[in-house]
């Protein structure tokens, strides 16, 4: 689930996706323990880690103008770094991922090294963060002068042995079903659809390749790219996502961090990954949701909405009745509708937009709502598509963790969450329902701990967040010791670090500058909320 790119992505298989964010809420049912076969499986993954990194060590980085279709212009350079497809054979098959990186602005004697970044999803690309220098981003102007900024496609993604589930044609095309099923013939439509596309992964990917698409080979891939920049320890931030493969880096590697980030944080516990995640988040996105149109009945004047919430929910479920009936622009079902306003519980950034929009379908402004939630169907060219990220997200999420095979489990539990909880709650299963049938063995998650060598850990969580629960901060910061936690109260954007708010700023700041954090935990004000 993603900070990275305020985006929406509809589902393949035929409903409105959850955004391709990192995760949510902590779960009720306890892991199994690593057995022996596993333990050994993991020490030849360790070892096959070390042999990769020494080899990318000594190979470097070619570091050259990147090409012009990735849309980086100078001075960002772009390189690839080769891995291995599996780590317990590291010698066998090598895949390359890509990377790039823009050079401190500071002087030679203010470097610090390298802060590399991770946006989220699973199935985010990286590659952007350089620009927030050329941008001249002011949040990040002074850790600028510090740190060169490393972006990287991650395994699967993009530039980076892309992977695939079902032509991307056939992946953007609308209106698809919509995800709150009127039937018992609607649910079994939607489990063919997501039977079809856990095979599709397979098939379009291989099983060579599906099988190493997990979160812990991810990490040994950043560990790879830490070699190759030529840095015996790396900066990290990580947002949404990006939060559990830093906690999952800390965890393989605690020796291998200088200083680290985490923003939206993923709760790590092993029960969480990810089913239990993905309920949770059904629980938070209602809670944000309510957010937005309180803020929408609040500001009535601007957008003729209904001055309470209520009021302004009975437009909504106007709006999706209409668009079941006669899809908008022959395109707009509900399934696109959530995909575009589930952008507002996510980021308020979207606020604005996506109430201006709403507000000009009831003034009579057709063509704004289809310019906006229709689908793309340019987003299926070369390597960077909206069906390439989804297949990564897919992909990791299905094969980190085990699943509930039962469909009598999902169809109980997202029945029981639809019942308080029903802006996301289908669409989100249906999203995640290949993992029911997923193809390749799922592996047991990584317990994250602290381990020797772990520097202290800045953690940085607004309170409504609705991909990443607050939850997921408070176990994380049980789990890193002598990590400090900042929180931003009565606030949900999702990725904080990013946002003007001068509290958190500047303690981001002095932590990536000299290291220092407060001597307790820390309550910040929220950000400014939109105003139109």
């Amino acid at each position: 689930m993603r900070d990275m790119r305020p985006k929406s992505r509809v589902a393949a298989f035929g409903s409105a996706g959850a955004l391709l964010t990192a995760a949510l809420i902590a779960g009720a049912v306890s892991a199994p323990a690593a057995s022996a076969d596993s333990r050994h499986g993991q020490d030849r993954e360790a070892k096959g880690a070390a042999i990769a990194a020494a080899r990318a060590a000594k190979a470097g980085i070619h570091w050259q103008d990147c090409p012009a279709d990735w849309g980086l212009a100078k001075p960002i350079q772009c390189g690839y770094v080769s891995v291995p497809l599996d780590y317990a054979h590291p010698y066998g098959k090598q895949i390359k991922l890509a990377v790039d990186r823009i050079g401190n602005t500071g002087t030679k004697e203010e470097r610090q090294g390298a802060l590399v970044y991770n946006p989220g999803g699973p199935g985010g690309s990286g590659l952007r963060f350089p620009a927030r220098v050329t941008s001249k981003n002011p949040v990040w102007a002074n850790v600028a002068k510090a740190y060169d900024f490393v972006g990287f496609d991650p395994r699967g993604v993009g530039h980076s042995a892309a992977i695939s589930c079902m032509d991307p044609q056939e992946f953007v095309k609308a209106p698809k079903m919509d995800p709150v099923p009127g039937s018992e013939a609607d649910k079994l439509a939607q489990r063919k659809l997501a039977r079809e596309y856990a095979e599709g992964c397979l098939d379009r990917t291989g099983r060579a390749m599906l099988q190493q698409m997990t979160t812990p080979n991810t990490a040994r891939d950043l560990d790879v790219i830490r070699a190759a920049l030529g840095e015996k320890k790396i900066n990290y931030l990580g947002v949404s996502y990006g939060t559990y493969l830093g906690a999952v880096y800390g965890t393989l590697f605690p020796g291998h961090i200088r200083r680290m980030i985490v923003d939206s944080v993923v709760n790590p516990a092993r029960e969480n990954i990810w089913y239990e995640a993905n309920l949770g988040q059904d629980v938070a996105f209602e809670g944000r949701w309510k957010d937005w149109q309180d803020w929408v009945a609040k500001n009535d004047a601007t957008f003729h909405l209904g001055t309470t919430r209520d009021a302004v929910q009975a437009k909504w479920l106007e709006l999706r009745a209409t668009a079941k009936k006669n899809p908008i622009g022959g395109v707009v079902g509900p399934a696109e509708l959530l995909a575009f306003f589930q952008s507002a519980p996510y980021y308020d950034s979207a606020w604005i937009p996506v109430a201006t929009v709403f507000s000009k379908y009831y003034a009579g402004d057709t063509q704004a709502l289809v310019d906006a939630a229709a689908p793309n169907m340019s987003d299926t060219a070369g390597n960077i598509s909206a069906e390439n990220g989804n297949a990564v997200y897919t992909a990791v999420e299905c094969t980190d963790a085990k699943w509930p095979t039962s469909w009598k489990k999902w169809d109980a539990d997202n029945t029981r969450l639809n019942k308080k909880y029903p802006f996301l709650t289908w669409s989100n299963a249906w999203m995640n329902l290949p993992c029911a049938t997923w193809p390749v063995k799922q592996q047991t998650p990584v317990n994250v701990k602290t381990g020797k060598g772990l520097p202290q850990v800045l953690i940085v969580q607004s309170t409504r967040d609705a991909a990443t629960p607050y939850q997921g901060a408070v176990e994380l910061h049980k789990r890193f010791k002598g990590s400090r936690l900042i929180t931003e109260k009565d606030a949900g954007s999702h990725g904080v670090t990013g946002l003007v708010n001068p509290c958190i700023n500047d303690r981001v700041n002095a932590y990536l500058l000299t290291g220092k954090v407060d001597k307790a935990d820390v309550t910040c004000g929220p950000h400014a909320t939109p105003k139109p």
